[in-house]
């Protein structure tokens, strides 16, 4: 009986079968920074409770001593390996130490998060473990790659789909990308959205001298296909008399963050980065709009905080933002566009709270438990693959 088969008796009998799954290619949990560190936290915890035994490779922060780090987390085995400092070999150096230490101890699947890491695939395969990768959105476009990376973005899905048991999107625009460019079908599991309860903690906004409902909103990576720019120099233009405040920094482009700050007037207040989860929790919930930038990245984290928060979201116009908000959002492309949503959402609060609403709604489908069924499902799939060399989930 292949392992698929007894998922399907043993979950009839309450009794389902154990895997041993690692999680590889983020950089860890806690989850600190990224959807994909949420996702592997997420996901892996509750795994663990439905009796899997999950392992998470994690960069090093540092080269300190190895005590002060945790070695288990949420139920997850955490495996700390080190990774060289550089924007380009920062993710592929700790991927391959993180691959290197999984041959030898091999688990029953493996999910690899990033199809940059897909150069490392063919040695998992060739150590008889079964593999997924989750390819995330199309990294080719961010304008922080030059053509040397962007090519090699290009290339890294071309290895994914050839050497992945399974391919997973997080949103239905990433799927079609792949049947369009590569023929392939992919196995679409989006994020969760996590619930923020209340209307923004009064105490916690005064902190920042801010009062529910009294801003609107951004919180992006300083990324040009985060269009913070955009946002900042329609809001400017704009008659909006509430403050626009502006979570996030440019990790890679001192020039972009000077173009994003000549563009704003004083109403425009720069929090740099927020590392408190629950103060940006609470900036999230308060808002009197969140808008949206984000252009490239499949289902956004922050776009999906943002509704689970219930705020009001004028987002990029792209399909991933349509997909998660629908009718739930109001969309721009231009700064005259920013301008008049702006303007329109303070000229009608009554139509922007009904609009927060309905952000609560569309959360509703973005649950980290059906996140995890999916995550669990393919997982005893790629388990089954064992007995059957060659297949493709």
């Amino acid at each position: 009986m292949s392992v698929l088969d007894r998922h399907l008796v043993g979950a009839a009998a309450g009794t389902e079968p154990r895997l041993s799954i690692a999680m590889v290619g983020t950089r860890g949990v806690p989850a600190h920074y990224g959807g994909f560190e949420t996702c592997v936290e997420e996901v892996g915890a509750r795994l663990v409770e439905r009796g899997h035994d999950v392992v998470v490779y994690c960069r090093r922060a540092s080269d300190d001593d190895d005590g002060d780090r945790l070695s288990e987390y949420r139920g997850m085995r955490l495996v700390h390996l080190p990774a060289l400092r550089s924007r380009t070999l920062e993710t592929l150096s700790h991927t391959g130490a993180s691959v290197a230490h999984l041959v030898r101890r091999p688990t029953d699947v493996a999910l690899v998060f990033n199809a940059a890491n897909a150069p490392y695939l063919p040695v998992i395969k060739a150590r008889g473990i079964p593999v997924a990768t989750h390819v995330d959105g199309l990294e080719w476009k961010r304008a922080k790659w030059g053509p040397v990376g962007q090519r090699y973005y290009r290339q890294a899905e071309a290895l994914a789909v050839r050497f992945s048991d399974a391919l997973i999107a997080d949103a239905v625009g990433i799927q079609d990308y792949y049947t369009e460019r590569f023929g392939v079908p992919t196995t679409l599991i989006s994020y969760g959205a996590p619930r923020v309860q209340g209307d923004g903690d009064p105490a916690r906004l005064a902190e920042l001298g801010l009062t529910p409902g009294g801003y609107h909103l951004v919180v992006a990576r300083f990324e040009p296909e985060n269009h913070v720019d955009v946002i900042v120099e329609g809001y400017s233009a704009s008659s909006a008399s509430k403050p626009l405040v502006v979570v996030g920094s440019a990790p890679y482009s001192d020039a972009y963050t000077s173009r994003v700050r000549s563009l704003a007037d004083d109403r425009v207040r720069f929090l740099g980065g927020v590392w408190d989860q629950d103060l940006l929790d609470q900036l999230y919930a308060g808002a009197h709009t969140y808008l949206h930038g984000h252009s490239v990245g499949g289902t956004n984290p922050s776009l999906l905080r943002a509704i689970g928060a219930r705020a009001a979201v004028s987002a990029f116009d792209v399909s991933f933002n349509r997909e998660v908000l629908e009718e739930a959002g109001r969309y721009w492309t231009t700064p005259a566009d920013v301008r008049a949503v702006v303007e329109a959402s303070e000229a009608d609060p009554e139509g922007t709270l009904s609009r927060a609403l309905a952000s609560g709604m569309r959360a509703d489908l973005y649950d980290w438990d059906l996140v995890a069924d999916g995550y669990e499902s393919l997982c005893f799939q790629l388990a089954s693959l064992r007995s059957k060399a060659g297949a493709r989930v």
